[in-house]
């Protein structure tokens, strides 16, 4: 997983706990609504890109193993 995929996974995080904030702040139910469904999302591609790290930890552990 690239570095600016996860600074970009975790900006979208930002942004939406912001809005989230944001909202609640306001009481503008929308607003926080919209913002609790990005900083889930975001959190979703991290958990994603934290799986892809693994895989490839894995990968590279046998392939050091093997050589």
């Amino acid at each position: 997983m690239s570095f600016t995929d996860k600074v970009e996974h975790k900006a979208e995080e930002l942004k939406g706990a912001a809005k989230e904030k944001f909202g609640d702040a306001t009481d503008n139910e929308r607003l926080q609504a919209e913002g609790a469904a990005e900083r889930a999302a975001a959190k979703a591609k991290q958990a994603g890109d934290h799986v892809k790290d693994a895989g490839e930890d894995v990968k590279d552990a046998f392939t050091h193993r093997t050589s």
